[in-house]
């Protein structure tokens, strides 16, 4: 990015069996889908979330030539959708999310999971932050479960005690995790039904589908809803 107006590629990397040009072959289930959503970089290590292949480490020292540090996978007998994962590097954390992708929890109940990232080769799941219980949103209609956290971009609200997350039908939720192994939720909007759909496709439900999350250095809370539009929010505490 030296020249903003004329990006490069400095490098890139795989999974083994991705790059079926040099004639790899993946030895995964067809209907398993091994790909990275994106990765965020902290230092030299890059932290990918990779879909149904869960949370892939690289280290990203040489840009020219990536190298794996570790593979975690819990697809099966989890339902995979890795989407996020963020480094709090000042407390040798990975927030790692799930997405739910399917209507009803078809594919499954998904988790957001806090790693102990001290050994980096060997990263230990710890906990699991609680799924919202107060409504029955699994019958709600539409995707029920996290989709995206807020990532501490620079510029933005940088906190590695709370945890924005978007849980699509159960709108905005807040976790404090100062306690690494006992995540709460300290906060929770879930806006009403839509009065119209954004989303044109048809014998869509007509509920909330909270999906990206952007916290502002202020508080003020971005959530865009792809039934709904844009809400804007305020976390008081």
């Amino acid at each position: 990015m030296s020249d903003p107006a004329r990006p490069r590629e400095a490098g890139r990397y795989w999974l083994p069996g991705m790059n079926q040009a040099k004639g790899e072959r993946p030895d995964w289930s067809a209907t398993s889908r091994y790909g990275l959503h994106h990765a965020i970089v902290n230092g030299d290590t890059a932290y990918g979330a990779w879909r149904d292949a869960g949370l892939v480490m690289i280290d990203v020292v040489d840009r020219a030539s990536p190298k794996l540090i570790t593979h975690r996978n819990w697809s099966p007998p989890f339902g995979g959708g890795t989407h996020n994962c963020l480094p709090l590097p000042d407390r040798d954390l990975l927030v790692v999310l799930d997405e739910a992708v399917l209507d009803h929890q078809e594919d499954g109940l998904k988790l957001i999971w806090i790693f102990d990232i001290r050994c980096p080769d060997n990263p230990i799941s710890i906990a699991t932050f609680p799924t919202p219980c107060e409504e029955d949103y699994a019958r709600k209609g539409g995707h029920f479960g996290p989709h995206n956290i807020h990532e501490n971009r620079p510029g933005s609200l940088v906190s590695s005690q709370l945890i924005f997350a978007t849980y699509q039908n159960a709108g905005v939720r807040v976790f404090d995790i100062r306690d690494q192994y006992h995540p709460i939720e300290v906060g929770a909007l879930a806006p009403p039904q839509p009065a119209r759909l954004v989303d044109t496709r048809p014998s869509r439900a007509r509920v909330i589908q909270s999906t990206d999350v952007f916290v502002d250095r202020n508080g003020i809370v971005y959530c865009t809803d792809y039934n709904a539009g844009l809400y804007i929010m305020e976390y008081l505490g």
